[in-house]
């Protein structure tokens, strides 16, 4: 079977806005408020998962009283959505990328752990939006990533199979969700953590989005 780039898929958090940091903070206040003193190095363990499933493995390993998961995440998520709308910044070469994908008739997607609330602060933050053809999020999956369910539904509401997708990430759980997915990913690692080797998963690894080359990604799919 033949394949051909039909579609690119971002990841968002340290892809397409600096937000790795403000996930720390947001991570350390909200854990913080009950009990929990997390640095952040013990903050990138986590990276790339669902904030539902970062909250349920430190209560695991630790535990708290007096507020539930729902109740600590939902107030990361309000911390971190401060910090956005506050701070956000989008990472370089992220528009440039957008319209070097649009001009060359590629559908868009943007596929994250993120929840909905959150990317609909980042976007507007941003004021990206109108790029994507599907946003997806996988607070509607039953896995977060490294499960590869998130980027099979963007690709299956882009109307492309999934072995025609291009997908971008940053952590390395994002990396195995799409690898896992059957699509071809670049890797931008994050620069706020240690460089991981396992990114070598990836089919490239580039520095930012300024570095993105079409006609390279194109002879991947030959």
């Amino acid at each position: 079977m033949s394949r051909s780039l039909k579609a690119i898929i971002f990841d968002m958090d340290g892809v397409l806005i600096d937000s790795e940091p403000l996930w720390k903070i947001a991570e350390v206040k909200g854990f913080g408020k009950v009990g929990l003193d997390l640095t952040h190095t013990d903050c990138e363990e986590t990276v790339g998962l669902r904030i539902d499933e970062v909250v349920e493995m430190w209560y695991r390993k630790v535990g708290w009283e007096g507020k539930s998961c729902e109740d600590v995440a939902a107030d990361i998520i309000s911390i971190l959505i401060e910090e956005i709308q506050d701070k956000g910044q989008a990472l370089t070469g992220v528009e440039d990328a957008l319209q070097k994908c649009k001009a060359a008739g590629l559908k868009i997607g943007l596929a994250t752990s993120s929840y909905q609330s959150i990317i609909d602060a980042v976007l507007t933050k941003l004021k990206i939006g109108s790029y994507f053809d599907c946003v997806h999020s996988a607070e509607f999956e039953t896995y977060g990533k490294p499960h590869p369910s998130v980027y099979q539904t963007t690709a299956d509401q882009l109307g492309v199979s999934p072995m025609d997708c291009l997908v971008i990430e940053d952590s390395l759980n994002g990396v195995i969700s799409g690898k896992a997915a059957r699509m071809k990913v670049i890797a931008v690692p994050e620069k706020s953590h240690g460089y991981n080797p396992k990114l070598i998963l990836a089919d490239q690894i580039i520095t930012d989005l300024n570095e993105l080359d079409l006609e390279f990604v194109k002879q991947l799919f030959n």
